[in-house]
């Protein structure tokens, strides 16, 4: 079949081009440009990269408009009704199949493997003062360990690569729970073979010294669906960040480090924390009608935060998960008025003409915050929770990265300084 071109009509130089267009399986096609600036004399100009493409993946699609998400093919709700686990979502994204049962096993087992921590690595905390934000200890720690695992570092080896990724999807989620207890004052602990996955996230975090801790199937269950939801979404800025980095030839290690660090702005993953804190400023029911007409003025700087997303035009699929198994969480550990406040600002604002026209709808943070502070989780450690999950996504882009070939990043600009001066 003869591929599709667009062409370019440059009417100032009287230039036409051809440009090729590149199908993809779902979504909107694209215009390879990379014969542009040869063929015609230009770049193309995207603050954003709102509507560039960067790359060519297989992993995760979106279509915004009808709210839809899907991992390596699989829509989002399927993936959460069928009693899958983190983990077994996991091997789906790095490997791209579901695992049969004894894969899921042998993955399983390869996690438990790496997750304990070098003890020097542990040293490294002290570094940091009892009271830094977790992000911060995480992104030192975490781009800390190309010093301390460094027998696994050629990219191009996909032995190397695959066991860089384990360490990673093992090791962050002990070093974001030994973050917690660092600003407790609690010693580290060790993990229990027999624990699972939520299991071992939970006793590590929250077991007092000289307790026995009781993990909560519930709470574990909880954690599993949000950490699903979380795992992956597409070209996001703290997975462009891994790619882009990552592109350089740098070790994985580094590279997840600055997707944390991308992470950590509040733009991206700071949300579901500005959501309590909002409920938090609007205080009860009687007080919505108050901020749903302060976020519709424009010289007002208040938002109501956790509506609407940079993708999703629609209703966020995450959401209406998330939303139920709220239920689940707090009547299992007693009603939080913020859900009873926060589903009346959903009510309201899904009336409100002004929010229906711009399809304002709630996204995946409007409850995730609810449902980390049922459990105990504080409020500056929820980024870093999603930092965990999001490893998931973040080492399988990097894999497909490297395993498919790679060229450098090198984004383009307009210079818009002094021309050339003299003294």
């Amino acid at each position: 079949m003869t591929q599709r071109t667009v062409t370019l009509i440059d009417k100032v130089n009287n230039k036409e081009v051809e440009l090729p267009v590149v199908e993809p399986v779902l979504g909107t096609p694209g215009i390879d440009i990379s014969t542009l600036p040869k063929a015609a004399g230009y770049f193309t100009h995207d603050p954003g990269y709102g509507v560039t493409s960067s790359c060519v993946s297989k992993i995760t699609y979106i279509d915004g408009a009808a709210g839809k998400l899907m991992y390596r093919g699989y829509p989002i709700e399927t993936l959460c009704s069928n009693n899958l686990s983190f983990l077994d979502v996991t091997y789906l994204l790095y490997h791209g199949e579901l695992p049969t049962p004894a894969q899921s096993k042998e993955f399983d087992e390869s996690i438990r493997f790496y997750r304990m921590l070098n003890r020097r690595v542990q040293n490294f905390f002290e570094g940091f003062n009892y009271d830094a934000h977790p992000m911060a200890i995480l992104t030192g720690i975490v781009g800390s360990l190309a010093a301390f695992y460094h027998d696994r570092l050629d990219v191009n080896n996909p032995e190397d690569r695959y066991i860089a990724s384990m360490r990673l999807i093992a090791k962050i989620p002990t070093i974001a729970a030994c973050t917690f207890r660092y600003s407790r004052g609690y010693p580290f602990g060790y993990p229990k073979e027999e624990d699972d996955y939520f299991e071992h996230f939970l006793r590590t975090m929250f077991e007092r010294p000289g307790s026995s801790y009781e993990i909560d199937p519930l709470a574990a269950k909880a954690l599993n669906l949000l950490f699903i939801l979380h795992a992956d979404h597409e070209q996001n800025a703290s997975t462009s960040t891994v790619r882009l980095a990552g592109s350089t030839g740098t070790n994985p290690y580094a590279a997840v480090s600055a997707g944390i660090a991308a992470l950590w702005g509040a733009a991206h993953g700071g949300a579901n924390e500005a959501v309590l804190k909002m409920l938090d400023q609007i205080g009860t029911v009687e007080n919505i009608p108050k901020f749903i007409a302060k976020a519709k003025d424009k010289n007002d700087p208040f938002k109501l935060m956790g509506f609407g997303h940079r993708v999703y035009r629609n209703y966020d699929p995450r959401a209406r998960i998330i939303q139920n198994v709220c239920y689940d969480v707090l009547k299992h550990y007693g009603d939080d008025p913020r859900m009873e406040l926060a589903l009346r600002l959903e009510e309201a604002a899904l009336k409100d003409d002004y929010f229906i026209e711009r399809k304002l709808y709630p996204n995946v943070d409007f409850y995730s915050g609810i449902i980390y502070s049922a459990l105990k989780i504080p409020v500056n450690m929820f980024t870093a929770m999603f930092a965990v999950a999001r490893t998931a996504g973040w080492v399988s882009h990097w894999n497909e990265m490297i395993s498919e070939g790679y060229r450098i990043g090198r984004p383009r600009q307009m210079y818009m300084g002094s021309e050339e001066r003299t003294i």
